[in-house]
């Protein structure tokens, strides 16, 4: 047991791990993180199984059966993924089922290349929804101006999805009001509004875009200040009327999840955003290498303040430096989107190769 991953645990932040693959499925890893690390649910992406599938052999045998080689790469990546994800998923039920359904997910992404398409993105997600067929699994849709209505539909669809690609507080809180927005709906046409969700705030790109126009004094500051933001926002709407009104009818909150919190500069600890981003009633997915790291040497020290703590001096600080915040938070969710479709592209195409070499 670690103490570390113990004294999160106590404050209320669920532990997750944004990572999955077969290998540390079949060979009990992820079983023993649940067990002694506190992870209780886990984060999938088209780059994560990109380096899954590329430089492991755990997916070899599964892309050499005959039924299989014939499918497209995009459908075979979505019969191995949902395979990965359903043992994942029934790992975590039992904290799923004890917690009501706050906690113990896990999550599979539409395909990226429908990030600017909300009419397809809709359609993919209810279809994997269906074919996954477990109560602890979310589609992740991006939250793009064009996928935040695909969202919102999704939720009065009863598809419990988590909204990836947010970095910014007014990225999040669009995110929060396609969620609202969709339970309301529910509600008006007589339906359940317990549809679950979460809202993933990137972290560390903003500190690795930001360091060259920065001083020593404000590096890696910027990813925790934006994320001390998005943790006041997240608090205030909780707090608010119109979330007390749904809660009165059933809803559940829709999560603030703190993602891509590996850290990038080799000279900050690998811990930093995990130590510094503990905060109630929130989720933190971290990379393997960061969970390890957080589990042997990190520390509590403090909780998020709902107020917001120094971000406002903070962020003032980094924009008198020559950071422009806004435009570079909507910078980085294109940046995003854009890394995503190539790394499909490339998992796509490792997938074809690996299944006709496998079928040779």
């Amino acid at each position: 047991m670690s103490a570390a991953t113990a004294a999160l645990h106590r404050v209320g932040q669920s532990l997750w791990l944004d990572t999955i693959t077969r290998g540390m499925l079949d060979d009990g890893t992820l079983a023993r993180y649940f067990r002694d690390l506190h992870v209780t649910g886990l984060t999938s992406n088209p780059s994560i199984y990109n380096l899954a599938v590329k430089d492991t052999t755990f997916y070899d045998s599964a892309l050499a059966v005959a039924d299989v080689r014939r499918l497209p790469a995009e459908e075979l990546f979505f019969v191995l993924a949902i395979e990965d994800l359903q043992r994942a998923a029934d790992l975590f039920r039992p904290v799923h089922d004890r917690t009501g359904g706050i906690d113990g997910w896990v999550s599979l992404e539409v395909s990226p290349t429908l990030a600017y398409d909300a009419a397809a993105t809709l359609a993919q997600a209810k279809s994997l929804h269906a074919r996954a067929a477990r109560p602890n699994l979310f589609i992740k849709i991006p939250g793009t101006p064009q996928g935040l209505p695909a969202v919102e539909e999704a939720i009065f669809a009863g598809v419990p999805v988590n909204v990836t690609l947010l970095f910014t507080r007014e990225q999040y809180l669009a995110a929060a009001e396609a969620y609202l927005r969709g339970i309301e709906r529910r509600i008006d046409a007589g339906l359940s509004p317990r549809v679950c969700s979460v809202a993933s705030l990137f972290i560390s790109r903003w500190d690795t875009a930001a360091a060259t126009s920065l001083p020593a004094s404000l590096r890696n500051r910027l990813g925790i200040a934006v994320g001390e933001l998005a943790y006041k926002a997240y608090r205030d709407l909780l707090a608010s009327d119109r979330f007390e009104r749904l809660c009165s009818f059933g809803a559940v909150p829709q999560r603030l999840l703190f993602a891509s919190t590996g850290t990038k500069d080799p000279q900050a600890s690998q811990s930093l955003y995990v130590d510094a981003l503990a905060a109630p009633n929130s989720i933190n997915t971290m990379p393997e290498k960061t969970l390890l790291a957080f589990a042997d040497q990190g520390r509590v020290a403090a909780t998020l303040s709902a107020g917001g703590g120094m971000a406002d001096s903070t962020i003032f600080a980094i924009e008198r430096a020559g950071v422009d915040v806004a435009a570079l938070g909507d910078r980085l969710q294109r940046d995003g989107a854009a890394a995503f479709v190539k790394s499909w592209d490339e998992l796509l195409a490792v997938i074809a190769a690996k299944s006709r070499q496998r079928g040779a």
